[in-house]
């Protein structure tokens, strides 16, 4: 069996209220265009999820809602600003084959990292820019059972690729 991990950093947000908690900062009018591109992309490369799990951030919220993807999702506080061993555990809970997580740099990058056997060749999956979506496969009868280093990358894309 295989189960897949759309692994996604949050959108761009903005910084304009210096006012704001750094939880509460919403998405600028950038990052609203790249989380709608980038769902767009999902949909035209076939990766749907089945299920997605996401920061309690503002932002995370607002990338979620702009991919315009018709599925359950859950907004736990336990992935704002999650380190890879964090992140492993909230994903080992998960029933559905394929999973969407979004999340938060430097987390998510590690994360990204930590996962695969190879990454894939492109030149910012090593920093993860905001809305890179990385598409992740394990051969695996569950999440409870994939490790580090044993996922295949089969896609990796950012905003400004898609949206050319």
């Amino acid at each position: 069996m295989t189960v897949t991990l759309i692994l996604m950093r949050h959108a761009k947000s903005a910084w304009d209220d210096p006012s704001l908690d750094d939880h509460d900062r919403p998405l600028n009018d950038r990052g609203k265009a790249s989380a709608q591109a980038m769902g767009d992309w999902l949909r035209a490369q076939g990766h749907l999820p089945d299920t997605a799990i996401s920061s309690s951030s503002t932002r995370t919220g607002q990338t979620f809602a702009e991919l315009r993807l018709d599925i359950p999702v859950s907004f736990t506080r336990t992935l704002y600003h999650a380190g890879p061993e964090v992140m492993m555990e909230v994903l080992r809970d998960q029933t559905t084959p394929t999973v969407l997580m979004l999340g938060h740099n430097p987390g998510i990058a590690d994360f990204a990292d930590r996962l695969v056997e190879q990454p894939p060749r492109h030149p910012r999956f090593a920093d993860y820019p905001t809305c890179a979506t990385a598409v992740i496969t394990f051969e695996a009868k569950g999440w409870n059972d994939i490790g580090w280093r044993e996922g295949q990358p089969i896609d990796f894309a950012i905003p400004r690729e898609v949206m050319e």
